[in-house]
């Protein structure tokens, strides 16, 4: 028997809780990190942030093959396997006996969790096009943003009753629970005629042109080094945060405000993008990155800085990523009307994969100080901005411009 209509509603629900699931899965495993490392024998205090990681990594790696195996065998079906698959790694990671092996079913359980940020965006496109779809998304995004903000409060309250290795079993839960409601209420969105076989010519003709057309280049890669900046705050938190600063207990609370202020930022660039354009609103923000980086550097290398002159700033820094990363996102997109698909996967491929290592980058450069991420903010920032001035040609806060039709 099919599913059951679904409504409009229920829809942004479902696909928020199957996108929050990666989120999750990186998010509530920061307040554990330290009963990890103690508790497998982990002697190098930054390998801890592997955890984190390489989930990341090998996240941005699997990207690449959820669309094109559901453009040939239905959302639906790919996008099961994706849960149950995601189900049992979670109970893998949750029962490895040593470091080395939660590492292994970390890289395995990330794959896993591609398809599950990937494939709404596909069924999205299945379902809505054109201001209807561009609606749908940014409904889908707000109510994702919950996910960061609460995941760390989730880890926390878990380790208060259990140990580290429940936030595992939890992950599990939720994922069965949510694979459950998918395959009871959610149809398949593709219709049958679309189905096409996978000619893996074609898809590297497109996903390269997707990866090097310069108007496009700079905002991919840019977009990937003030991800990667946040990737490496997030990746060094824990120890940065709750260690360094003493926050101990409120690192939860001050990570989801720093959450909150990213979701606020989207929030916000929702309602003026249309006003100004994605370009005068994205190299706005970039430059307020900058000049916000220079305050953090100055700040860290004052040995007698505390967590209210760290946070703030970075709270701030984080705000601007909100405006960053939608819009250069966007802009990226602009010149593949006739590949969306395949530019899609390869700029969503890139962008985690380079954040993803470069995160971890600076996450293993912490040394007890804000001074490494704050230069690295900073190198970020001015990287981003060197790229962007490639693509425009040297011109910042240009017009908006229609979107352009790749050759065939």
């Amino acid at each position: 028997m099919p599913p059951l209509p679904i409504g409009a509603r229920e829809f942004v629900a479902m696909m928020a809780a199957t996108m929050a699931l990666q989120a999750l899965a990186v998010d509530a495993m920061l307040p554990a990190l330290g009963l990890i490392a103690h508790d497998l024998g982990v002697s190098n205090p930054n390998h801890r942030q592997l955890v984190v990681g390489v989930f990341l990594v090998a996240a941005g790696c699997g990207s690449l093959l959820p669309g094109p195996l559901s453009d040939r065998y239905g959302r639906r079906r790919v996008l099961l396997v994706c849960f149950a698959a995601y189900v049992v790694l979670s109970l893998g990671c949750a029962l490895a006996p040593g470091f080395n092996t939660l590492i292994a079913m970390r890289v395995l359980q990330a794959l896993a969790s591609a398809g599950l940020t990937v494939l709404p965006g596909a069924i999205m496109r299945d379902r809505h096009s054109g201001d209807a779809m561009a609606r749908m998304l940014s409904t889908v995004s707000m109510v994702f943003m919950i996910a960061p903000m609460a995941a760390p409060t989730v880890g926390q309250a878990v380790l208060l009753f259990a140990g580290w290795r429940v936030i595992f079993a939890m992950l599990a839960a939720l994922a069965l629970v949510i694979g459950a409601w998918v395959a009871w209420r959610l149809p398949e969105t593709m219709a049958a005629i679309h189905r096409q076989p996978i000619r893996p010519r074609r898809i590297v003709s497109n996903m390269s042109l997707a990866a090097t057309h310069r108007r496009s280049f700079g905002y991919i890669i840019g977009g990937s080094l003030t991800f990667g900046a946040m990737l490496g705050y997030i990746n060094s938190s824990e120890q940065l945060v709750a260690e360094h600063f003493r926050a101990g207990a409120m690192f939860p609370l001050l990570f989801g405000a720093t959450a909150i202020m990213m979701a606020f930022s989207n929030f916000l660039n929702a309602r003026i993008v249309m006003r100004f354009g994605a370009r005068r609103v994205s190299h706005g923000a970039l430059t307020l990155f900058l000049v916000l980086s220079m305050v953090q550097l100055f700040q860290a290398r004052d040995a007698g800085e505390t967590l209210w002159q760290f946070m703030p700033v970075l709270a701030l820094n984080v705000c601007m990523l909100g405006f960053i990363g939608a819009n250069f996102s966007s802009i990226a997109m602009q010149p593949f009307a006739d590949i969306a698909g395949s530019a899609s996967s390869v700029q969503a491929c890139l962008r985690m994969l380079i954040a993803a290592s470069l995160g971890i980058v600076i996450g293993q450069a912490y040394n007890g100080t804000a001074l490494p991420l704050a230069v690295a903010f900073l190198c970020c920032g001015s990287g981003a901005l060197m790229l962007v001035l490639f693509s425009e040609r040297g011109l910042l806060f240009g017009a908006r411009d229609a979107a352009m039709h790749t050759p065939g």
